[in-house]
């Protein structure tokens, strides 16, 4: 069952109040799945080269030396340039430096518009950099929550930040504790919205900036990471929400082939169309107003013609006009994305790597806990249909019945919960199994109920529980959130070391925790196995029947 992509004007004001969310390629024609890469290891830098035992804070790369910051478990490296590049060009490498840079301080943010609080606004274009935190120690010792180093060397995890591919940076997410768990942990800063993904045919490598920045960010991991003790053939790609539909934009890209070795996608459907991709007509049709508005059409831009226009324009006005109420996402139909995302995922034409897929319980309960907050007054019982009437139009009665209001939540919990299940939940499984037909793939559920609230913000009308980015405050440290208690601790620490066993083997098993197979696409209970994630015992959720997915996409019962 089909459901609106369109958000209301009202969500998106909402996702204002609350956190709401969340090179160059190789030509191919007529491509088949992508095999990973069986080319050997690259070159490594020698230690005695790479980090000198006088200064465990100085690091040499292919750029140059980088001097960053040693703390009691780990080191960290800030603001590291990958790669540079012009406005709606491709990124080049990154232009080499003398003596030592500083590296103890995060580097500039990209461009973006003021609007949520992962994102900061900035007019930076120049911002094509990263961040390295390794565990002091390098040799982390086998326990059942610590994968072995394989020959010193530690896998490797890169972050893919979300924000709707319009706002957000690395930085803001704090990996101390990720890292100390078993691995080294990369994140970075790449373009957004206007400056990644404005199209016309006078700039032929625009459109999905934000990937190809990606790719060089992975490029850089593959020549640099042995310097700061990662094993450069045992990287992860992990996203969430924004984030994790770049992490599939890799996936279904024939230009990334051997650049990763497992992925993570965290809150991102993508095998809802449109969800991870777009066309170029969708996108030549939200170019053509910027271009219009900015005065860059050809009758305005003159001699100088349109491409030079844009290129000439004043930062601040490109992303005023272009504002901040889009989901922008990379076109498909070149060579580093030759197949809309979700039909690569269907049809088996992406880097067949290990993949954890899954998504939160509760998504959609910050949505329309913003949604309250910003009237003032929790959604009543007279609310509830005209909502869901607006949002499913012609399929309203059949969710309405499905769905009925029944005293044991309020309105809007009931309405958060419908939105989650054709949003996020269903259309997960239907991502997971579509990867799972061609790739190991294991699916978790973040079900846990007690987790932190936004600091700062007003208690909401009911718990927020999993909702949309609550997974993320037991693997980084996030300002956003309140700190986590004791029991929450707990859990978190259970799930960096699945997360980091993951990334060392691609099976996140060991611990102590309920085995957790491999999701099968044969019918059966068994087949259907989705991990429940709480501070409980680990255990199968009842997926399919707790969000009416046979209901929703026609999925087994079982």
């Amino acid at each position: 069952m089909q459901t609106p992509t369109t958000r209301s004007a009202l969500r998106t004001v909402a996702r204002n109040t609350l956190v709401g969310l969340g090179l160059a390629g190789v030509g191919v024609a007529g491509i088949g799945a992508f095999a990973p890469s069986t080319s050997a290891a690259p070159a490594l830098i020698p230690a005695a080269t790479a980090t000198t035992d006088r200064d465990p804070a100085t690091v040499v790369t292919t750029g140059g030396a980088v001097r960053g910051t040693v703390k009691d478990k780990v080191r960290s490296f800030q603001g590291i340039p990958y790669a540079t590049a012009d406005r709606f060009a491709a990124p080049l490498p990154a232009k080499p430096w003398k003596g030592v840079r500083d590296a103890t301080a995060p580097g500039k943010v990209c461009a973006q518009p003021a609007g949520y609080p992962i994102g900061r606004p900035s007019t930076d274009e120049d911002c094509l950099n990263l961040n390295v935190t390794t565990p002091t120690t390098l040799t982390v010792p086998a326990t059942p929550t610590s994968p072995t180093a394989r020959g010193g060397r530690l896998p490797v995890i890169v972050w893919i930040h979300g924000g709707s591919m319009m706002f957000g940076m690395g930085d803001l997410y704090g990996p101390d504790r990720l890292a100390a768990g078993g691995a080294v942990v990369v994140s970075m800063n790449y373009r957004l919205g206007v400056t990644s993904f404005l199209t016309h045919p006078d700039l032929p490598e625009s459109g999905g900036l934000a990937l190809d920045d990606q790719r060089a960010a992975l490029r850089w991991v593959h020549d640099n990471i042995a310097s700061f003790g990662g094993d450069p053939g045992r990287v992860t790609i992990m996203g969430q929400s924004g984030g994790g539909f770049g992490v599939c934009g890799q996936l279904a890209s024939p230009a990334s082939e051997g650049l990763f070795h497992r992925a993570i996608v965290q809150s991102a459907p993508c095998s809802t169309p449109k969800n991870a991709s777009r066309t170029r007509a969708e996108a030549d049709a939200e170019s053509k107003k910027l271009i219009k508005d900015v005065g860059c059409a050809p009758k305005d831009a003159g001699p100088r013609g349109t491409a030079a226009c844009l290129r000439a324009a004043r930062i601040g006005t490109l992303l005023a006009t272009y504002g901040a109420a889009h989901e922008p996402r990379p076109v498909s139909g070149t060579p580093q994305l030759p197949l809309p995302v979700d039909q690569a995922l269907r049809t088996g034409r992406f880097n067949r790597v290990p993949v954890l897929v899954g998504v939160n319980h509760d998504e959609e309960n910050g949505m329309v806990l913003g949604q309250e907050l910003a009237t003032g007054k929790p959604m009543t019982a007279e609310e509830y249909a005209p909502a869901v009437r607006a949002q499913f139009r012609k399929q309203a009665p059949q969710v309405l019945k499905r769905y009925p209001l029944n005293g044991s939540e309020s309105a809007g919990q009931t309405l958060a919960r419908v939105r989650t299940d054709a949003t996020w939940s269903a259309p997960t499984l239907t991502t997971a199994r579509d990867l799972a037909r061609h790739a190991p793939v294991r699916m978790y559920e973040f079900a846990e109920r007690d987790t932190p609230w936004f600091r700062d913000t007003p208690k909401p009308s009911f718990p927020a529980a999993a909702q949309h980015m609550a997974e993320l405050p037991s693997l980084f440290d996030i300002g956003l959130f309140a700190d986590l208690s004791a029991e929450q601790s707990a859990l978190a620490d259970r799930m960096i070391g699945a997360w980091t066993r993951f990334a060392a083997t691609g099976d996140p098993n060991g611990g102590g925790e309920n085995v957790w197979p491999r999701l099968r696409t044969d019918r059966g209970a068994s087949a259907l196995h989705i991990q429940s994630l709480t501070k409980g015992p680990w255990k199968p959720a009842d997926f399919v029947r707790d969000h009416k997915a046979a209901f929703w996409t026609g999925a087994s019962e079982h």
